[in-house]
């Protein structure tokens, strides 16, 4: 009985690594020349996007003959700061005007899931006061 179970066994042990070791089908290699001509395309298409878009604001940034003329006598005016912000829309903290700019104040130590840590007085509006 022990000769028999080894046997069937052995049989499928040598099954198993004979379908393991089976080349790969011509339908993955076609899979991933497919994928790669799709992020291609992709690419191609944002890029035009992109041109299209530098194009558009180049057009918006020329004035009118009549808004030039317009805008002479509001020269006179303080001239508005340019606000630099980075892709994701965040204060670009290499300018100076935006250095002490924060949009939320600065808060103590967090444990790691998130919450205050209480241990630290920036946290605690309790600490160094006594129990009575």
């Amino acid at each position: 009985m022990k000769k028999f179970l080894t046997g069937v066994l052995a049989m499928f042990m040598g099954l198993t690594v004979a379908m393991a070791q089976a080349p790969a089908t011509t339908t993955q290699k076609e899979a991933k020349s497919k994928a790669k001509t799709e992020e291609k395309a992709a690419k191609k298409e944002v890029a035009k996007k992109g041109k299209e878009a530098k194009a558009a604001t180049k057009e918006a940034a020329k004035p009118a003959p009549a808004a030039k003329e317009a805008a002479k006598p509001a020269a006179s005016a303080p001239v508005a700061k340019t606000e630099h912000v980075t892709k994701s829309g965040t204060p670009d903290k290499r300018f100076k005007e935006n250095k002490g700019a924060t949009t939320t104040p600065s808060e103590g130590p967090k444990k790691k899931d998130g919450t205050p840590d209480m241990r630290y007085k920036s946290n605690n509006t309790n600490a160094g006061k006594k129990k009575s």
